[in-house]
C-alpha cells in the first residue's frame, strides 16, 4: 500500500540518527560547515536542525564504516546515505559554498537524468564519520515522484 499523499508545503519533519566516531568533528561538520543549529545533547549524541528535520549523531564508532554502492547515471551512489531536496537556488548556493570550503565530493556537483522526467542537480559528499550526504534539487518540485 502506498503512503497517503502529502502536500510538501506540509510535510511533517522526519527524524534520523546515525553513528560518529567524534561528538566535536560532527559538531565542525554540521554546526559549523552545513549552518544547522544544535539542539539537545548529552555526551553521548547530538541533536541538529537539518533544514526543518531533525538528525542525531550518536557516538558509536564501532558502527561507522564502508557503504556499498550502486550505479546510478554513470556514478557510484553510495547505498546507504541521507540528504534533503533544496530549492535550485538554495542547491547552487550551497554547492558552491562547499566548493569554496574544499569539501571532497563523492560526486561533483551536477544535473543528472537530462531531459528526463527525474532530471535533478545533485552532489554527494561524506561527514568526518564517512556518513554519504546527498543535497539534491529540481527545477519542477513536483518532478520528485516522475516515473
Amino acid at each position: 500500500m502506498d503512503a497517503p499523499a502529502t502536500n510538501p508545503a506540509l510535510l511533517s519533519p522526519f527524524h534520523l540518527a546515525f553513528p560518529v566516531h567524534d561528538l566535536t568533528l560532527a559538531r565542525k561538520f554540521y554546526g559549523g560547515l552545513l549552518g544547522c543549529s544544535e539542539g539537545r545533547s548529552s555526551e553521548h549524541w547530538v541533536d541538529f536542525n537539518f533544514y526543518g528535520h531533525q538528525i542525531v549523531a550518536h557516538l558509536a564508532p564501532e558502527q561507522i564504516g564502508s557503504v556499498a554502492h550502486n550505479a546510478v547515471d554513470g556514478h557510484a551512489v553510495p547505498a546507504r546515505h541521507f540528504g534533503i531536496v533544496l530549492p535550485m537556488d538554495q542547491w547552487r548556493l550551497l554547492a558552491e559554498r562547499l566548493q569554496r570550503e574544499g569539501v571532497s565530493f563523492l560526486i561533483e556537483p551536477h544535473v543528472r537524468f537530462a531531459g528526463l522526467p527525474g532530471e535533478q542537480a545533485t552532489m554527494f559528499f561524506l561527514d568526518p564519520s564517512g556518513n554519504a550526504l546527498e543535497i539534491k534539487a529540481f527545477a519542477d518540485i513536483r518532478k520528485l515522484f516522475a516515473k
